[in-house]
């Protein structure tokens, strides 16, 4: 789920190599994880073009908690301290999205996006999730054309399909075993709270956006006595974990698309695409059967009518960023001005998700992402198993939500992924944390935003009314939404009520959506 703000920081330097310190281990009955819980990380700088104040360490964790005493992995985590220790009032975790995309950055990310006001109470802490970037990175050895994520559903070649589930799952279980059942999102949330232990915390904070919601509130679940402030932006339902958010998607696609076309009208003289809505989205359908006619040259390759579906569902971030893609397909169709430039989130992220554009650590397998991406989407819960199922829902789907919904129910390799090492987590508790939401996403919809709510009894929600696209925290403190969330991030103080901002004006209390 993609915020394309971050894109600056996130494609630059590199991440130094660290060998973690791990403190010989010592039996101890009260806590099987003392070892662990007591490392002292060499913090290092980063990189040499790299900031001084961003520092880097590596820590050793379990593969499988169940026996910490068996097999580690490591953990890449990164640290900014606050400037002005007589304000600290603890460390914050981050989280950007996806499943799969790494967390390292996100300290100078966020340094860049929060006020000086909340930046000096916290350390600001990053990390990759196991499995992506520096983080032990999993690699399915998974070929280029393997590596999408995204398959249209058509009856002649569903069969193609199955057979491409069946091999990715083949790939990944034959390069990992029965290890690739410990990626999990359970696991990962246990990894940060070695790392709230490693840093001497009793408590953290935490920043998560899209997929990092999940990740936060499974913290909350496991952990509820360890969480301070948490903000959870753009959430997940986890109650749809992991086929039913996917789904979802198809849903917000389709209902982006006509608001899309009336901004894109209204902006006919900068894109083109048609004076009425009616008119862009014939110029939008017209291209796609174009498409299927002769493919359009696109960053060097081209795209067919598919292609072009599978492109917009993510580019309804912001109507311009949909528009602005359109229209340079649309010359290109056309055979006017110059091939259409890639704008698209990279593949193997979840198709949805804000955190694309950090990509894995340099290091980090070609295949990385998408093997992470499908270890935690069929690892964290259990899928049909029955490839017919997925045709009929694909089949279904693909009449009622026509711009996506293909894509969001056909089948994936989770039907054919190792049986989950534990049960799915049940999110269900009255842990204190903002939720965060735009009232027009197509990521995670509002639908899914009320999930969370609801899911963590203890919330308070703040909604904006009018609201677009993925991800709500942009680094503009005069907005009703960032003031909200500043002012909870440097209090500790939740809003006594659920509340709604207006896109151009100041909160309303009591006017949230039913949940």
């Amino acid at each position: 789920m993609r915020i394309r703000r971050w894109a600056p920081l996130l494609v630059t330097g590199a991440l130094a190599t660290l060998a973690p310190t791990l403190m010989p281990a010592r039996a101890s009955a009260a806590d099987p994880l003392h070892r662990f819980h007591h490392q002292r990380p060499e913090w290092h700088r980063c990189g040499a073009t790299m900031p001084a104040a961003y520092r880097c360490a590596t820590l050793k964790v379990p593969l499988d908690y169940r026996r910490p005493t068996g097999k580690t992995i490591d953990l890449a985590v990164s640290r900014m301290k606050t400037s002005t220790p007589g304000k600290r009032h603890g460390v914050m975790l981050f989280n950007p999205g996806g499943p799969g995309m790494p967390g390292a950055l996100m300290p100078m990310v966020m340094a860049d996006t929060m006020p000086e006001t909340v930046r000096e109470r916290y350390d600001l802490i990053g990390f990759d999730p196991r499995g992506v970037g520096r983080s032990t990175p999993l690699s399915c050895g998974l070929t280029t054309a393997e590596q999408s994520i995204k398959r249209p559903y058509h009856p002649g070649t569903f069969q193609k399909d199955v057979a491409w589930a069946r091999s990715i799952a083949g790939k990944c279980r034959a390069h990992h075993g029965d290890d690739l059942r410990h990626f999990t999102t359970r696991n990962t949330a246990r990894d940060m709270d070695v790392l709230r232990a490693v840093l001497g915390e009793k408590k953290i904070s935490y920043l998560g956006t899209s997929y990092g919601t999940y990740l936060g509130a499974v913290y909350t679940q496991l952990f509820p006595e360890r969480t301070d402030r948490f903000v959870l932006d753009s959430a997940v339902d986890p109650a749809r974990i992991w086929r039913g958010m996917f789904q979802s998607w198809a849903k917000g696609a389709e209902e982006a698309f006509p608001r899309w076309a009336r901004w894109t009208a209204r902006h006919d003289a900068t894109y083109h695409l048609g004076t009425t809505p009616a008119a862009v989205r014939k110029t939008f359908w017209d291209l796609v059967a174009r498409a299927d006619r002769k493919p359009v040259p696109h960053n060097g390759d081209t795209l067919n009518g598919d292609g072009i579906r599978a492109t917009m569902q993510p580019l309804f971030v912001t109507p311009e960023f949909a528009a602005e893609t359109v229209a340079d397909l649309h010359k290109a169709a056309a055979g006017s001005g110059k091939p259409a430039k890639d704008t698209a989130p990279a593949e193997g992220a979840e198709p949805a998700d804000g955190a694309g554009d950090s990509g894995p650590g340099d290091d980090a397998p070609a295949d990385n992402s998408p093997a992470a991406f499908w270890s935690l989407a069929c690892g964290d819960t259990a899928w049909p198993r029955d490839p017919a199922q997925y045709r009929r829902d694909a089949a279904r789907d693909k009449r009622a939500y026509p711009l996506y919904g293909d894509f969001t129910s056909n089948i994936t390799p989770c039907a054919f992924w190792a049986e989950p090492a534990e049960p799915a987590t049940t999110v269900n508790n009255t842990t204190g944390v903002l939720t965060v939401q735009n009232q027009w996403d197509s990521q995670t919809p509002l639908a899914s935003g009320l999930g969370m709510h609801r899911a963590l009894k203890g919330s308070r929600m703040l909604y904006v009314a009018g609201g677009e696209g993925h991800g709500v925290y942009k680094k503009d403190p005069r907005t009703c939404a960032d003031r909200t969330i500043n002012a909870y991030l440097t209090t500790g103080q939740l809003p006594p009520h659920d509340l709604t901002c207006k896109v151009s004006g100041a909160p309303a209390e009591g006017t949230t959506p039913a949940h």
